[in-house]
């Protein structure tokens, strides 16, 4: 009779990994499947309590950095929020001077303050920067390429 429990974990498990697809349950399945070969070799429950646990741990240990890895590598990475903006051109809007401590740009229609990148450089009013970094709510700027 604890098979068919085993088997019903199985299956909820499995069906809580193929709606989530988070690689949370699935290792806890395999203990699961494991649990339930023990039960139809007549194990006791406490064996194949024992074998859930252990093969739920060792597929974690195991598999799940290859899994992770693997899942990661088929998806290309995509910058997102600020980091987003390194390497995009930005229009000076107040001339950067670190000395000074001005600056401001305007990249995608939103204004920054703005530094120079390299701390030396000094960028006038109108000029094209490209953004190399950003530190906070500063845009760290250098001479535009273009």
């Amino acid at each position: 009779m604890a098979a068919v429990y085993w088997l019903i974990a199985f299956v909820i498990l499995v069906g809580i990994e193929a709606a989530t697809m988070a690689l949370t349950t699935i290792w806890f399945a395999g203990g699961a499947l494991g649990a339930f070969f023990a039960a139809l070799a007549g194990a006791e429950i406490e064996v194949q309590l024992a074998v859930f646990v252990v093969v739920s741990f060792l597929l974690l240990l195991f598999t799940r950095p290859f899994a992770a890895r693997l899942l990661k590598s088929g998806r290309p990475e995509t910058k997102t929020n600020v980091d987003s903006l390194i390497g995009k051109n930005a229009k000076v809007t107040e001339a950067v001077d670190n000395d000074l401590g001005t600056g401001a740009a305007v990249v995608s229609g939103q204004e920054w303050t703005a530094r120079a990148y390299d701390g030396r450089s000094r960028f006038s009013t109108g000029e094209t920067v490209v953004i190399r970094a950003v530190e906070g709510v500063k845009l760290m700027v250098s001479k535009s390429q273009d």
